[in-house]
């Protein structure tokens, strides 16, 4: 299953078009990526609250001084979304939906799982996305109907066809998640130990679903709207093979209240354990 299939009166050339773009798009967040690199260190001096979001904060305003401007200059009609926690669909058109450093979070406390992303969606649907790794080196790539890619090398899901052998993920797409979404978190996370061999519970979705594209991890899910953390990763783990719906096996939307993306053989259990979750 793929998302956002274009339409029949898509020409080649928007297609072509795309795929020359994502290159300049991987770029970007390649030099945003570097410059963080800079900025990041294991030697963590953190008193509280204040602190990791004022460096959370300088982070983010590092990152966008490189990223946006480029980005808007390789499409200056597209629209930019101001605050990367929105969710729910876009206006009609293009739109710039990035995440200038992705487990920001991580970043700040000396911790690896970190990058940076940027996609480009045309009338609510990820056309083409770009996610850096740093500290790894990595940087993947998708355009829609045109595959993912790991620097060059074709992305493919698990071929795992049983949930009990498998190593899935979930988690919270931010810090300001109300009662009721720790309480669906908490419910799935029990459902999922008792039908899943492993469960890995972290931040950010991106790194987790870059997994699942790759065919390490076999399953995620989030109860979110937050765009940020999902549009990359879900064109990526479509592009490659894999399934992304709701977790009811819906087709997923930025509109959509869950999401969830999984090994083609896979995805029917998962939707059999998470559904019940309300």
């Amino acid at each position: 299953m793929r998302i956002g299939q274009p339409a029949a009166a898509e020409t080649a050339a928007v297609y072509e078009a795309d795929r020359a773009l994502v290159e300049r798009v991987a770029a970007a967040v390649q030099a945003a990526g570097e410059y963080l690199a800079g900025r990041f260190s294991e030697v963590v001096h953190l008193d509280g609250r204040d602190e990791v979001v004022a460096e959370i904060h300088a982070n983010d305003e590092a990152s966008l001084a490189i990223l946006r401007p480029e980005l808007a200059r390789l499409r200056p009609g597209a629209g930019w979304v101001e605050d990367e926690l929105e969710g729910g669909p876009l206006p009609d058109g293009e739109w710039w939906v990035t995440d200038p450093v992705e487990g920001n979070v991580n970043h700040v406390h000396g911790m690896t799982d970190w990058g940076v992303t940027a996609t480009l969606v045309r009338d609510n649907v990820p056309v083409l996305t770009a996610v850096h790794l740093p500290l790894s080196g990595e940087t993947y790539t998708a355009v829609r109907s045109g595959g993912a890619w790991r620097d060059g090398a074709p992305l493919r899901p698990s071929a795992k066809r049983r949930l009990d052998g498998a190593y899935v993920g979930t988690g919270q797409a931010s810090p300001e998640e109300t009662a009721e979404d720790f309480a669906r978190i908490g419910a799935s996370v029990r459902a999922m130990l008792n039908e899943a061999l492993v469960i890995r519970v972290s931040v950010p979705a991106t790194l987790q679903l870059v997994h699942v594209a790759a065919g390490r991890m076999d399953v995620f899910w989030q109860f979110s709207r937050v765009r940020s953390g999902l549009l990359a990763g879900a064109l990526l783990v479509a592009e490659a093979g894999g399934v992304v719906t709701d977790t009811r096996g819906r087709p997923w939307t930025p509109g959509s209240p869950d999401f969830l993306a999984a090994a083609p053989a896979l995805h029917a259990a998962a939707v059999e354990t998470l559904s019940t979750i309300n």
